[in-house]
């Protein structure tokens, strides 16, 4: 399921980015690898604020979309 689904406070572990190569590249470079743990910090209208590796990283809905717990 994508991040998306999760609730504040909850956290998953991330098994597969979504999108083309630039896309997975660029959301590789912010440390979403396969196999690593996010927790989201909040949700407003979709866009999410998550923790991932001691950083706080803001997402809009569409690239949230492509990151699967």
């Amino acid at each position: 399921m994508p991040i998306t689904m999760i609730r504040v406070g909850e956290s998953g572990s991330i098994k597969n980015i979504t999108g083309n190569d630039n896309t997975r590249r660029h959301l590789e470079n912010l440390g979403f690898v396969q196999g690593e743990n996010v927790t989201v910090v909040a949700e407003i209208a979709g866009n999410m604020i998550v923790n991932i590796k001691d950083a706080r990283i803001a997402l809009n809905k569409a690239m949230a979309n492509k990151i699967i717990v």
